[in-house]
């Protein structure tokens, strides 16, 4: 299909003759450092997802540009010509990056084969975040390690590559410049507002987050930008873009530091705002002599930004391979740092191979000419005559190292096979969690009475011998660690009530407090193992123990993950228990450290001998609660810290 045009188009801004965009480069440099820092060490950055957002915008700006600059050139668009070059661009490494990082992971076996099926169709398919999301998988779950989760985001940039440029065609049947622009602009807000509507933080928002409607207001937002580029200012008017383009780049930038996974804002609206930002720092990178393109394009940033893609295809699966290896072969508090660093290494390493042995080539020759000059550069074929010798010695060399190349193809291609046919189905976490919640709904039963509801008055209840509460007095509010731990809870303290789900951070912890509190089932004892995937503030904790108020005893369950944020974590927890007499720590970190073989291969999950270690720490802080001599006077007033 073609179209051909019924006005001149302007010629577009920042396009020198070579067709690059200043600034582009740099710029995908720190989309991509943004996403590995965030997968590597989230704690570090926990907004470096937004780096996707940024991708998003650069491709709808970039290939919407080259679509206009092709239409300008030649009078019209040539679709299949334009299919082929992101056939060209794309496939290869992806093609590579599966065969291999599927063939490894059927070597290591275990759960980072679990639905590796349904990834790999994924990623053939272009679909892997519709498969995703049908499949019921989590972008926020951590307890399933999915081998390519990251092709989510490529997935829906090829759908955007595959309808974009037919849509186009219709676009540019608008007669007004202006008009193009306002409708991409309106698809854009449409996308955010749907985005804003489908995602639920307190819950998942991985359909929102995945899903190629709710998804695209940064392509949409790059395509309008690729328009409104075709006219760039002058003036002041380029000056102020200068100025705006710099302080946007520092809020995007400011952005990666405080937009959350789980927050309510980065869904309703923040990442919308990002992508704003991002056209506009493209906006002024891309103008003529600009100093913000100029940085950007500094040569380190240059050399990451043309090899991010690779770095992005590589960097999540290496690191759930490395993951796999290192936390059975050395567990403990450096594992996360031993496999950010090897997986940092073997990203970059492979990166750079594919993109100067494959990629390149591919783009350069297509398929058919890389496949022609790979096998002559393997037989020694140099078109002129050599020493007979050497010539004989270069070629029987070239053709053990093509052998050993095709080995090595087939090896990988029949290990991905053969680790798909292995996939065990549910991963040892899985089926604890899954156990868990069997217990859960097995013991289900009705909440006593909460306190002042009759029965004993609050002198009687004072007066009375201390005793530790059983488990039918007892409200357990947790994360998957606290699930996985539910059946032994459940042996330990009969009748306990469990509210534990996957992915759950502690910024939910009032929420679910004031639910509880609503249906008239929180227990004397409020038990809250929650810590796990997110950091935890003094102020969601001040605002937990305001709302038990005077009639419920608190318990906190400290961390232990190999994670960044875990130190943090059981630091603010312990200070915050050591400055009340009615909050008590259960110290599961320290319980578990000496028993580490007690814990899944992710090094957080307990298995049922890991279960009764956690409850017997909750068992321990109860203990410790009940012993302390009743209060005697007002419930803030100043205590020495108690020993946790």
């Amino acid at each position: 299909m073609t179209a051909t045009p019924s006005t001149t188009e302007p010629a577009l801004r920042g396009t020198p003759a070579a067709g690059r965009f200043t600034g582009l480069d740099g710029l995908r440099a720190v989309a991509v450092l943004a996403v590995i820092v965030y997968h590597f060490m989230p704690a570090a950055l926990p907004g470096g997802f937004l780096g996707v957002d940024i991708f998003f915008v650069i491709s709808g700006f970039l290939i919407t540009s080259l679509l206009l600059r092709e239409r300008e050139r030649d009078g019209r668009i040539h679709l299949g010509r334009f299919w082929l070059r992101r056939a060209r661009r794309l496939l290869p490494a992806i093609g590579l990056l599966v065969i291999t990082c599927g063939g490894i992971a059927w070597l290591i076996g275990g759960d980072v084969l679990i639905g590796l099926g349904l990834q790999v169709l994924g990623a053939a398919t272009f679909s892997s975040n519709w498969i995703a999301v049908a499949a019921g998988q989590s972008y926020f779950d951590d307890s399933t390690p999915e081998l390519f989760r990251n092709l989510w985001s490529l997935a829906v940039e090829e759908q955007f590559y595959v309808v974009w440029p037919a849509l186009l065609l219709l676009l540019l049947l608008v007669p007004a410049r202006r008009l193009r622009i306002a409708i991409l602009l309106v698809l854009a807000v449409a996308s955010a507002i749907g985005m804003a509507l489908t995602a639920d933080p307190a819950g998942d928002a991985t359909r929102a987050y995945f899903g190629t409607d709710t998804h695209s207001f940064g392509l949409a937002l790059g395509a309008a930008l690729a328009f409104i580029a075709q006219s760039g200012p002058s003036g002041r008017g380029a000056k102020a873009i200068q100025a705006a383009g710099v302080t946007a780049l520092g809020l995007v930038i400011a952005a990666a530091f405080v937009l959350r996974d789980d927050s309510a804002l980065t869904y309703r609206g923040g990442l919308a705002i990002v992508a704003a930002l991002t056209a506009l720092v493209i906006l002024a990178g891309i103008q003529p002599e600009s100093r913000l393109g100029r940085a950007l394009d500094i040569r380190p940033l240059a050399w990451i930004g043309e090899r991010s893609y690779g770095l992005y295809l590589w960097h999540w699966p290496v690191h759930v391979l490395a993951a796999a290896v290192v936390t059975d072969l050395s567990p403990g508090p450096g594992a996360p740092w031993i496999t950010a660093g090897i997986a940092l290494l073997v990203t970059v390493i492979a990166a750079q191979l594919s993109y100067a042995y494959l990629e390149q080539p591919v783009r350069r020759l297509g398929f058919r000419g890389a496949t022609q000059a790979g096998w002559r550069a393997l037989s020694g074929w140099r078109g002129a005559s050599v020493d007979p010798a050497r010539t004989v010695t270069r070629r029987w060399g070239r053709a053990v190292a093509s052998g050993l190349a095709i080995v090595c193809s087939i090896a990988l291609t029949a290990g991905t096979i053969a680790g798909i046919a292995a996939d065990p189905g549910t991963g040892s976490v899985q089926q604890q969690i899954q156990a868990g919640q069997d217990a859960i709904r097995d013991a289900a039963t009705p909440a006593p009475a909460a306190p002042g509801d009759g029965g004993e008055t609050e002198a009687e209840a004072q007066s009375a011998p201390a005793e530790i509460p059983g488990g039918d007095q007892i409200t357990a509010i947790g994360d998957s660690v606290m699930l996985a731990s539910a059946a032994s809870m459940q042996q330990v303290l009969p009748g306990i009530d469990i509210d534990a789900a996957v992915s759950r951070q502690f910024s939910s912890a009032p929420a679910l407090i004031r639910a509880h509190l609503d249906a008239g089932t929180l227990r004397p004892v409020v038990l809250l193992g929650l810590g796990t995937n997110g950091p935890v503030d003094t102020e969601t904790l001040a605002e937990v123990r305001e709302l038990l108020g005077t009639a419920h005893q608190l318990v906190l369950v400290n961390v232990h993950a190999p994670r960044w944020w875990t130190d943090g974590v059981n630091s603010t927890l312990t200070s915050f228990a050591q400055q009340y007499r009615d909050v008590e720590l259960a110290n599961w970190r320290d319980s578990i450290a000496p028993q580490l073989r007690l814990l899944a291969r992710d090094q957080i999950h307990p298995g049922d001998a890991g279960g009764l270690v956690y409850a017997a720490a909750v068992q321990d802080a109860l203990q410790r609660l009940a012993e302390l001599p009743p209060v005697v006077g007002p419930r803030d007033y100043g205590l020495a810290p108690q020993p946790t």
